[in-house]
């Protein structure tokens, strides 16, 4: 399996600067003998268990232990029954008292959705930060930054690099759980995580080919395939392969993406489930120009004018070269009737060379000004998981408890080289191309290791039909380890609590309160206590809420949220301190799902009131956090008229509120709605089935700012019309 996606990485070529592809040695063959290590320790008693136990029946009469099934989910639906993710993975979202959105494939295909950044879209509160979207998805929710080695998971475990731009085409669904997340998933940012679903082998053979381009001259080709074979079908295999050759309409920029995808799954016996997957994704893509503002003066920062995205100040040699290997492996034997132990191993590593330029300096009556880019040759980063958890059901009285205890280990560790810097003229107005300049030798002077290892436990203890209890805690053991800074090692214990009350079956109202975990810093030397390791910053989250399924297919949610988070400075004694906190807060709706048989709908709104109440200038007290929008939302939704069998047409609208360029919010980019619309025609052809689509994104040609925060600013991307044909055969 590894050997056919090396394979399809050689076929890209080297590049002339000496780029390093992965080598799949002695490291991958580490994590993958965990994996089968993992699989034979469980699977060997598991099959010998099985000869008494496998064949019995569920006591349905009895407390069920809840599984994860994606494919029991809804199907044909903007909608989903089921969470994927997190403390509450395998619950109905109806019982989960947390804010989640969730993207199911059939929303992902009406908006011919490639890419997490297309699909986020879709989530009121997410904004993109600091750079373009069009090379990776740098996201914040809420207004706090997603960690990007941290805050994304595959399947809901395996801490993926959000360096890159993650494909989507391979993805079942996407989820955004909001918020504080530590109980499952250890020192995070509370800004929440983001999951993406693999696709997983299918009940009947699947053969599906997908042709797609815009009218700038991109294109795509998408292969998806699956099999299951075995004497009662106990094997299946899927495989996605991706080749795009991309064109954005911007001036001076392409570039090619190439993704391969292998999930396999093995049922050796009834209680005994093993899966497994791969994937590798390669894109390089001209990187544009990102602007570095001005200081403020007397606290105003004057912003250039917004210019025709489609102009570019970058040269199409400054790209951003990337490719990432995720590999995991999953077992889950159900011993008992109501117990399981499920063991999980992962690989997440990233490889990127990057010419990252800004434009500074400029003066905005001429237009001239120093176009900077950083060479970096090699940024390496390699994340590594292992979980274990036991789950089960039991009775104590006329309680009914849901428990799962485990343990996780995670090791981050990143090789950031040295990064020169060479600067060419350039005009805000009339752009250049400028002359190569090759990238250096690889020298890492600082590589860093961060080991985050915890156990957990959380039980939910049911009360009849109509109210949960909910109770958790994590202890976690934080490393982090770098060549020349100082080590930063801490301990905390974190709790959560919740509520859920459901009156009738058709409604639920939920109170949770969790806490959060973040690094608390090491004073630097020039503090009067240099080198004190802090202990963790602790976020607090309260939240409280709604949930109402008005007609079968459709939920309606209300929440209210409140993130106290920390952060640590140097005071005024010249003391480094955790002192500073912002507060979040605010209130998010939504409806998904099936309005009608022929309407569905996709609609999130958000208010966030965010405030800086201490810090370590005063300058920001009081102020919005940067990148911060105080209203968002979005509504996407598709008919299906009676009247033509096959037809569908859709329609949304994006919106994202004024945002502030830093915390000192010495100016702010203006908020902008965006509008798309869409086709799609099914039918057969020669007893095949296929269906045309065509969407159009920002179709009123709107010129805003997508990106800020730090004082820098990335344009987004020109109108953008797509097709797309696919068959099945």
């Amino acid at each position: 399996m590894l050997s056919c996606l090396q394979n399809i990485a050689t076929r890209q070529g080297e590049r002339p600067t000496g780029r390093r592809r992965h080598k799949y040695g002695d490291s991958d063959m580490r994590t993958m003998k965990a994996g089968v290590a993992l699989g034979l320790a469980l699977t060997g008693p598991m099959l010998y268990f099985n000869s008494s136990n496998a064949q019995e029946k569920v006591d349905s009469s009895g407390p069920l232990l809840e599984e994860i099934i994606v494919t029991a989910d809804r199907k044909n639906s903007f909608g989903a029954d089921y969470v994927q993710a997190g403390t509450f993975r395998g619950a109905r979202m109806m019982d989960t008292p947390l804010t989640v959105n969730i993207m199911p494939r059939d929303l992902l295909d009406a908006q011919q959705v490639t890419s997490m950044g297309d699909a986020v879209r879709n989530t009121a509160g997410v904004t993109f930060s600091q750079v373009s979207p069009a090379v990776y998805a740098n996201l914040a929710i809420r207004g706090i930054p997603v960690e990007n080695r941290s805050n994304y998971r595959m399947n809901g475990s395996l801490p993926i690099v959000n360096l890159i731009d993650l494909p989507m085409e391979d993805k079942e669904r996407m989820e955004v759980l909001k918020g504080v997340a530590s109980l499952y998933y250890g020192f995070t940012t509370p800004a929440g995580i983001v999951n993406l679903t693999m696709k997983r082998p299918t009940a009947e053979a699947l053969n599906e080919i997908t042709l797609s381009g815009n009218q700038f001259g991109g294109a795509g080709v998408h292969a998806d395939m699956s099999r299951r074979f075995g004497e009662e079908d106990e094997f299946g295999l899927r495989v996605n392969a991706v080749q795009g050759w991309l064109e954005t309409g911007v001036d001076a920029v392409d570039g090619h993406r190439t993704v391969g995808a292998v999930a396999f799954d093995w049922d050796p016996v009834e209680t005994v489930k093993i899966r497994l997957d791969a994937e590798y994704i390669d894109k390089k893509i001209t990187e544009t120009a990102t602007i570095t503002l001005p200081a403020a003066v007397n606290g105003v920062t004057t912003l250039p004018p917004m210019w025709d995205p489609k102009k570019s100040l970058s040269s199409e040699w400054m790209y951003s070269d990337a490719n990432e290997l995720n590999l995991m492996a999953h077992v889950e034997w159900r011993f008992a009737e109501n117990w399981s132990i499920t063991g999980q191993a992962g690989r997440s590593e990233l490889s990127r060379d990057r010419h990252y330029n800004t434009f500074r300096n400029y003066n905005l009556t001429t237009g001239a000004g120093t176009l900077q880019v950083l060479l970096s040759n090699g940024n390496d980063y390699v994340n590594e998981n292992y979980r274990t958890e036991l789950a089960g059901a039991f009775e104590t009285g006329p309680l009914t408890h849901q428990l799962s205890v485990g343990g996780t280990i995670n090791t981050r560790t990143a090789e950031t080289p040295s990064n020169p810097t060479v600067n060419y003229a350039q005009n805000y107005y009339n752009p250049v191309r400028v002359a190569e300049t090759p990238l250096p030798a690889r020298v890492v002077p600082n590589p860093s290791k961060i080991t985050d290892q915890g156990a957990y436990i959380f039980d939910r203890i049911s009360y009849e039909s109509w109210i949960d209890l909910l109770v958790g805690a994590r202890y976690t053991d934080y490393q982090n380890k770098s060549k020349t800074g100082t080590p930063y090692n801490t301990t905390k214990t974190s709790p959560s609590y919740g509520l859920v009350v459901k009156p009738q079956d058709w409604i639920s109202l939920y109170a949770t309160y969790i806490e959060g975990l973040e690094e608390g810093g090491v004073a630097p030397l020039t503090a009067a206590n240099g080198g004190e390791v802090l202990p963790p910053a602790i976020s607090k989250q309260k939240e409280a809420g709604v949930k109402i399924e008005p007609q079968k297919g459709l939920m309606v949610s209300l929440t209210y949220f409140d993130i106290d988070r920390a952060s640590s400075f140097l005071n005024s004694a010249n003391r480094f301190v955790q002192d500073g906190r912002t507060i979040y807060k605010g209130w998010e709706a939504s409806a998904t799902g099936e309005v009608t048989e022929r309407l569905s709908l996709f609609a999130t709104a958000m208010y966030l009131d965010a405030a800086q109440e201490k810090a370590a200038s005063t300058a920001v007290i009081g102020k919005r956090p940067e990148n911060t929008a105080k209203y968002t939302a979005s509504l996407f939704a598709e008919y299906k008229p009676e009247a033509v069998e096959g037809l569908g047409v859709s329609a949304g609208l994006f919106y994202v509120g004024n945002r502030a360029i830093n915390n000192q919010n010495t100016a702010f980019i203006d908020g902008y709605t965006t509008y798309n619309a869409g086709i799609r025609y099914s039918t057969d052809i020669a007893d095949h089935p296929v269906t045309f689509r065509l969407n159009g994104e920002n179709l009123t040609g709107k010129k805003y700012w997508a990106a800020t925060g730090a004082n820098l600013l990335s344009p987004a991307l020109p109108m953008t019309v797509k097709f797309a044909i696919t068959t099945r055969f």
